[in-house]
């Protein structure tokens, strides 16, 4: 087995969300989700992190370029998610609550398939500065 290497892609975008469950009323709705259950919604900075492992190319010296990777996640993932409301302007969430943890899986979900599978992937979110989710646990 060779030498893994970890290498990391950092971007930031801005979006709205509303936390609610609509199977419950208002009441309950609050006292679980607090102000984060404002009909008007409410905007978080995100800051997003991949996490990219493998052995670097013989080549190249690279585990994945880096411009590549930056691209990748412009396009398929900033693109759809920059300066939008996550529950009404992107599809992503319409089963789904936008809660930092859901939007780390579906930003995984998104990238996945797009990285090489001999890769593995970890993606970290920060909703705040002091709270953020990584998902997988263990990088697969």
């Amino acid at each position: 087995m060779g030498k893994k290497v970890a290498v990391f892609r950092k971007e930031h975008f801005n979006a709205a969300h509303r936390l609610y469950n609509p199977a419950w009323d208002m009441q309950k709705n609050d006292a679980v989700f607090g102000k984060c259950n404002n009909p008007s919604f409410h905007g978080h900075n995100y800051e997003l992190i991949i996490k990219v492992v493998g052995e670097p190319d013989p080549a190249t010296g690279f585990v994945m370029d880096m411009k590549v990777l930056s691209n990748l996640l412009k396009l398929h993932v900033i693109e759809r998610l920059d300066h939008k409301n996550l529950n009404l302007d992107t599809g992503l969430f319409a089963d789904k609550n936008p809660t930092a943890e859901n939007i780390c899986i579906v930003i995984y979900e998104i990238m996945r398939p797009l990285i090489d599978p001999g890769f593995q992937i970890q993606v970290r979110l920060y909703e705040t500065e002091r709270n953020f989710v990584e998902y997988p646990v263990e990088p697969t």
